[in-house]
């Protein structure tokens, strides 16, 4: 049994239904109505001083006449009277509250100082509490039930289909949905072990839930459904102990904003839009994210039945030519792998299918052959023992409700060796007699396509996420305080001087405020020189004609400082101008960014990715929560999709990523020592020079809170 606090609210001996109601068509009555008939043998005590008995069970007319300590009470009964009604739990040694009533925060003004007042009562007593405005949750182990959800109803003689012993947890911030995903997973033989919604969180957050669904050994996997995170460094200890035990989290996060909507002076804010503080967060911890419901169904139903994989190669066994063709184009498309089987393993498959079949990949066993299940076993077992495949999909009709071409006796031994993933997709919609048979079978049927393809593509990301998982690095004492004066903008000489303790790489440079000091600072530095405007007001300094490349001379110094004044002014009548910075041109190399957006739930999110002008057009970044440690950094930097570039593409010799890689690992370091106080920070571009002589950060921009 679990120490966890939570254990005694999801794993109660007596729930009291508090303003029950024998009228079933109203929430009241449908709680107790459901409570009754899921099948729990706990306690139920109805309290409602209107009735002496509800349907047989005796009705008290209050908390205190009910004469015991009771487990848990849900609460339904007007927004109004709940807050004396949670104090009244507390005097009678109540833990766990579950508040259905709803009209507290979401109605705002006085409702939300009534919910800030409930909070204000579970901390003061201790009592934990669900909602308000929640749905409640259901145990589906124990039956106990605190929900008016009708997803939990049971009809009489009807034996559900389950593909599995292995159970899914569903934590969610909108009720109905939570319910949904229940009922969606329980439909296609999918095993639970709790839902719970949220509500209002006013006591209780979905960290709170996350954490005891991660430590609870009757859940082997958790969905989420998330609209915002309100206990971000909770949820983030709760994810990080998920992956340290290897338990998938699954999850939806719904309210994304778009980018463009925000205010930015960086190109690293405009990519980084609030919903990628929380992709961050999922990468970082190995949380696998679905877009929609179906796909969240379907990756809980593969890692219910299925090991997880060891890389990405596919083998497609198919019945039907097209089918096979149409699900290697899906499989492809969410980054799976469907090579040629090798000559050996094609000869032996070949001894089992018909000449007009294809042993390749996919596999063609077509549908014409008298023996085409025994021929699809058979090849099942051979690409069970081969090491060139690391996943098996099974493609077949399920829409008979008399036959199907699997065999169980044959499948399930396959599944419970355990020795790679193995699902069924059916081209036509299934019969329930194809469901059960395929659930005799230990797989999920899968009939959604799309589904089931993105489903096996983010699983086996997420099985190479964990197998390259990167601890974040130990805080270090922080190297010290940005200077109190400084304007809210901070270019790129400003930039540097304010974060030298970090030891940042620096090319030499001088600001320079007439064309005389330039040149000066041209002649002492040498040439050839590059020459930047330096104004709060221009942070993208190409589109205002404010830099000046690979000048060779102090004439051509001179005319550059006042071409690019002039240019600024005319471009931001009015900008304050610090200067024009003068710096040594960088060696030929690779453009890079690096920037850092303070969000507000999860605070700084660094940015890294192919730069200069381009990163806006191409958007090919990555990003994850600061601290980042040098390995990580350097696994975000390959994990671009053009990181090609610096393996040697087309015949160049690969650049070095360690300087790169420790830059962004500083740049984290300051990042979160300065969180609250930098708002953003752009690094761009960073040239990682092609002759491996190290980098130059050739930009540098910082927008303070």
């Amino acid at each position: 049994m679990s120490t966890h606090p939570l254990e005694s609210f999801f794993w109660p001996r007596s729930i009291a239904i508090l303003g029950a109601s024998p009228d079933t068509k109203r929430i009241r009555g449908t709680l107790l109505h459901h409570l009754r008939g899921t099948g729990w043998d706990g306690r139920i005590v109805p309290i409602n001083p209107s009735y002496q008995e509800i349907d047989g069970l005796r009705c008290y007319p209050s908390l205190e006449a009910v004469g015991e300590t009771l487990d848990m009470v849900v609460i339904a009964i007007p927004a109004a009277a709940v807050n004396a009604a949670v104090e009244d739990c507390a005097r009678n040694g109540v833990k766990n509250v579950v508040i259905i009533s709803s009209g507290f925060a979401e109605e705002g003004e006085v409702a939300s100082a009534q919910q800030a007042e409930l909070a204000a009562i579970a901390k003061r007593t201790g009592i934990r509490v669900a909602g308000p405005n929640c749905e409640g949750y259901f145990n589906a182990i124990s039956r106990a039930s605190t929900t008016f959800s009708p997803t939990v109803e049971r009809k009489e003689g009807e034996e559900p289909i389950l593909v599995s012993a292995k159970r899914i947890a569903v934590a969610a911030q909108s009720g109905g949905i939570g319910f949904s995903l229940f009922n969606r997973g329980k439909v296609v033989g999918l095993g639970y072990s709790y839902v719970i919604s949220t509500g209002n969180e006013a006591d209780l957050t979905i960290a709170d839930f996350l954490e005891y669904m991660v430590q609870d050994e009757r859940t082997d996997a958790v969905m989420l459904f998330l609209e915002a995170v309100r206990d971000p460094d909770r949820f983030i200890a709760a994810a990080a102990d998920a992956q340290r035990r290897g338990k998938p989290i699954i999850a939806i996060k719904v309210g994304r904003s778009e980018a463009g909507q925000r205010a930015a002076a960086s190109h690293t804010a405009s990519l980084s839009g609030s919903h990628t503080a929380y992709r961050a967060i999922f990468e970082r911890y190995g949380i696998i994210e679905a877009e929609d419901p179906d796909e969240a169904i379907a990756i809980a139903g593969i890692l219910a039945t299925c090991p997880l994989p060891k890389g990405k190669r596919v083998a497609v066994s198919t019945v039907s030519g097209g089918g096979g063709a149409w699900i290697s184009d899906m499989l492809t498309a969410n980054g799976l792998l469907i090579p040629t089987l090798s000559p050996e393993l094609q000869t032996k498959i070949r001894a089992y299918i018909p000449a007009y079949g294809s042993p390749q990949n996919p596999i063609d066993t077509t549908a014409q052959g008298a023996n085409t299940g025994p021929m699809q076993m058979q090849t099942l077992e051979l690409l069970e023992d081969a090491d060139e495949i690391d996943m098996v999909v099974m493609v077949s009709s399920m829409s008979s409700e008399t036959r199907a071409s699997l065999d169980p006796a044959r499948v399930r031994p396959v599944l419970e060796r355990g020795k790679k993933p193995v699902v069924a997709w059916s081209y036509t919609l299934p019969s329930t007699f194809g469901r059960n048979h395929i659930a005799k079978c230990g797989m999920f049927l899968h009939s959604d396509l799309r589904a089931c393809c993105q489903a096996l593509g983010k699983i086996a990301t997420f099985a190479e996420r964990l197998r390259l998982a990167h601890e974040p690095p130990e805080r270090r004492a922080s190297r010290g305080k940005l200077p109190e004066e400084l304007p809210p903008v901070l270019t790129e000489h400003r930039v540097k001087a304010a974060l030298a303790s970090y030891e940042l790489p620096h090319s030499p440079d001088r600001l320079a405020r007439s064309a005389e000091e330039a040149a000066a600072a041209a002649a002492a530095l040498g040439f050839p020189v590059v020459l930047k405007i330096q104004s709060p007001d221009i942070p993208h300094k190409t589109e205002a004609g404010g830099v000046r490349l690979n000048l060779a001379d102090t004439n051509a110094v001179q005319v550059a400082y006042r071409e690019i004044v002039a240019a600024a002014e005319r471009y931001r009548p009015g900008a304050a101008i610090e200067g024009v910075l003068v710096q040594r041109m960088a060696p030929k190399g690779h453009e890079l960014v690096i920037g850092v957006v303070d969000d507000d739930t999860f605070g700084p999110v660094v940015m890294v990715g192919f730069g200069g002008t381009t990163v806006e057009l191409f958007g090919d970044v990555v990003h994850r929560p600061a601290p980042i440690s040098e390995a990580e950094a350097a696994q975000m930097v390959r994990s671009l999709r053009s990181a090609r570039l610096l393996e040697g593409f087309r015949g160049a010799p690969a650049v070095d990523i360690a300087p790169l890689a420790a830059l962004i690992a500083r740049i984290s370091e300051a990042a979160i020592d300065h969180r609250g106080r930098v708002r953003e920070m752009e690094f761009n571009p960073v040239i990682l020079h092609a002759d491996g002589s190290g980098l130059t950060i050739a930009d540098a921009l910082m927008t303070l809170a």
